[in-house]
């Protein structure tokens, strides 16, 4: 009996978006109109970019970075469920499946002292050059037409169960948490046992329900949560049985 839990970064742990609360740490807290209107649909690893040369250009060092971004607040309830998923460790694998980068998570994770909860962390890589500039990177290539150049989620949890598989690890059942219009591609994947949790207002609960209207809906379960308190419940549930 194992569990593997999905996770979706912003707006699913964290109740903010990682890459626009960057922004904070730029002159007058914004950015000019230029770099703000050059984000192009698909392409926001290329403008985050350019967000961090802005950023390093007006002398933001690292540490300034660091500070700000682990200010970000948790979601509602979330540290509470990532505590009794920490305590839990035996019956559930934990990943997080996110357009962030490996340097914010990271950050924000350990600051938290939750960087434990988590077996792996999928998303762009990022690092400080020797300029101390941060650079972000596409975390892969693929060839799905629905995602975003740098990140389909299905083919990274399609990926990491091919290698669990091969550890000879299987899951009992997939339970996959997010919000966003780019957790419908995995969401897609999962099958009749698993369950999606979308986070309730939020894009990917609407791409669930349209779907359902228009008689696609999608194999899993939908169980959406308003606080990461329901996510507990549920599993609290899930180990009794």
């Amino acid at each position: 009996m194992k569990f593997l839990l999905v996770f979706d970064f912003d707006h699913t742990i964290i109740d903010e978006n990682s890459d626009t609360w960057i922004v904070k740490c730029a002159p007058e807290r914004k950015l000019p109109n230029g770099l703000r209107n050059s984000y192009q649909p698909g392409h926001w690893t290329e403008y985050m970019g350019r967000v961090f040369v802005y950023l390093g250009d007006n002398g933001v060092k690292e540490d300034e970075m660091k500070r700000t971004m682990t200010t970000i607040p948790f979601t509602a309830g979330m540290i509470d469920l990532l505590g009794f998923i920490g305590e839990n460790k035996q019956l559930f694998d934990c990943i997080i499946v996110s357009d962030s980068n490996t340097v914010f998570i990271d950050w924000i994770l350990k600051a938290a002292d939750f960087h434990k909860v988590f077996d792996e962390v999928f998303t762009n890589p990022a690092a400080f050059s020797s300029t101390g500039y941060l650079t972000v990177q596409h975390f892969h290539a693929h060839h799905c037409a629905k995602c975003p150049k740098n990140l389909c989620k299905r083919k990274v949890l399609e990926e990491f169960l091919d290698k669990q598989l091969e550890r000879g690890v299987s899951y009992t059942q997939i339970v996959y948490i997010g919000d966003g219009g780019n957790d419908l591609c995995p969401v897609m994947f999962l099958k009749k046992n698993d369950i999606a949790m979308p986070r309730q207002g939020y894009t990917l609960e609407k791409k669930i329900s349209q779907l359902a209207q228009s008689l696609s809906p999608v194999q899993c379960s939908v169980l959406v949560w308003s606080s990461a308190i329901d996510i507990m419940s549920y599993l609290k549930l899930l180990i009794k049985e």
